[in-house]
């Protein structure tokens, strides 16, 4: 069972970033990631059950089940630091690994938190109870796909089941009590993002004791495609940082 994408293996890396999918998507989201990261980082996408060659494996629509699923197939991986990258959905799975690694004793260098309100503000949807047309509607409005791609009955009957089991997951997820996170965190948004705006990404600085940085780039949901190589910009110097500051 592959959990993890890795186009460009760096077994000289200082630090591995594991990056999680939005709703809907795959490891290969983060295709172009594994390149062009800074030769001291390894890029490890994450690959949820049901999509890709894992397309027979179940579906797993708990947050809270799958962060640990996650977390258990990271553990081989853990012989250097790790920071984790979510975007929207995956910021949420992302969020939970976290947790989860630092209730095993494991920490992070660093969360990032991309496309998301934090995991605690509890948002009502029903999303996941729509037809097919309105979730293609919904991931289409906010720029995740092509109208084109999803208007070939092949590709929609491949990538529906899909994107509602996550909407199930993300739109049933309840924020469970428990300590904050020991990690920085950075929150990324487009500044055009309807999901999300700057004062509700600041709320994740609510879930760590650590610094809590947002930053805006210009975009919408998915400014993170056009906006690639600044965003590993970002990522590079909040972990430099990290580790500048660093005892």
């Amino acid at each position: 069972m592959n959990w993890f994408h890795c186009y460009q293996p760096r077994p000289y890396a200082s630090l591995r970033l594991f990056c999680f999918p939005h709703a809907g998507g795959s490891a290969s989201f983060y295709r172009g990631w594994h390149a062009a990261a800074p030769h001291s980082v390894e890029v490890r996408a994450v690959q949820y059950p049901g999509r890709g060659e894992r397309r027979a494996d179940p579906f797993v629509d708990d947050a809270h089940l799958l962060a640990g699923l996650v977390a258990d197939a990271m553990a081989p991986l853990l012989d250097r630091p790790v920071a984790l990258f979510g975007h929207s959905m995956g910021a949420l799975i992302a969020y939970e690994v976290a947790r989860t690694l630092e209730a095993r004793g494991r920490g992070v260098t660093h969360l990032f938190a991309s496309g998301r309100h934090a995991p605690h503000e509890h948002r009502p949807g029903d999303t996941r109870a729509g037809s097919d047309d309105e979730l293609i509607d919904e991931i289409v409005g906010l720029g995740g796909v092509e109208p084109e791609l999803m208007a070939d009955p092949d590709i929609r009957e491949l990538a529906l089941p899909a994107i509602r089991n996550d909407y199930r997951l993300d739109e049933t997820y309840r924020h469970r009590p428990g300590g904050v996170l020991a990690c920085p965190v950075t929150a990324l948004l487009g500044g055009d993002d309807p999901e999300v705006t700057p004062e509700q990404a600041a709320r994740w600085g609510e879930l760590t004791r650590a610094r809590c940085t947002v930053r805006a780039l210009d975009g919408d949901h998915f400014y993170l495609v056009p906006r690639q190589d600044d965003v590993i910009a970002e990522l590079s110097r909040a972990v430099t940082t990290a580790w500048a500051s660093t005892p």
